[in-house]
């Protein structure tokens, strides 16, 4: 959790001090799927896949001259999976990414993206884990850095507000809880524009 409040303070600086010098500033809400290799057996047992589920998250990102800019993004399992078949566990994916948006005719614009950040994995139990200043949680967390690469094309209907079908890989670093370090997350983004696109 101080993760996610450190990188929602980081982006809430952001769109405080760059919309300034930004010509263009994008916010979105989406919702997809992520697909990962399938389990696998090994001598311990069955090594669990992060397939399958329903994300949803929120991002934004400010472009600069020549359509570059930086953005950020966090996407969450929206239901507790079941880790080999025992254990509640959500993952949860935030990452910060430059970015190159051009611009092809005025309702429609493309979408690359390359960055880094972190996957969490929140294991879920009935006993309560506190820290020595007595704040408790149910979970524990896993967090493992990662890079990210994808991309998506902006179709704007009506002048800022724009549709994004969007894919994204992700490339986890010691991904030990689960049987690969690969996944693509896939689905559709809901967002507005201020500045420079979408009119």
């Amino acid at each position: 959790m101080r993760k996610l409040i450190a990188v929602g303070s980081v982006w809430w600086i952001l769109t405080c001090v760059l919309p300034v010098c930004a010509q263009q500033i994008d916010v979105a809400i989406g919702g997809g799927s992520l697909t990962a290799p399938s389990p696998s057996r090994t001598f311990s047992g069955l090594n669990q896949s992060l397939s399958g589920g329903t994300y949803a998250g929120a991002g934004g990102d400010f472009l600069f001259k020549r359509h570059i800019g930086v953005g950020a993004e966090v996407f969450w399992r929206t239901q507790q999976g079941l880790y080999n078949s025992q254990l509640p566990y959500r993952p949860i994916f935030w990452n910060f990414n430059a970015i190159y948006a051009p611009r092809f005719k005025k309702h429609v614009a493309a979408e690359i993206v390359a960055g880094a950040g972190a996957e969490t994995i929140r294991e879920y139990g009935v006993v309560s884990h506190c820290d020595n200043y007595g704040n408790c949680s149910n979970y524990i967390n896993s967090t493992h850095f990662m890079g990210d690469v994808g991309g998506g094309f902006k179709l704007y209907p009506l002048r800022g507000l724009f549709v994004r079908p969007e894919v994204r890989v992700y490339l986890v670093r010691n991904n030990v809880e689960f049987n690969s370090s690969f996944a693509i997350r896939y689905g559709a983004s809901i967002g507005y524009t201020l500045g420079g696109g979408g009119k």
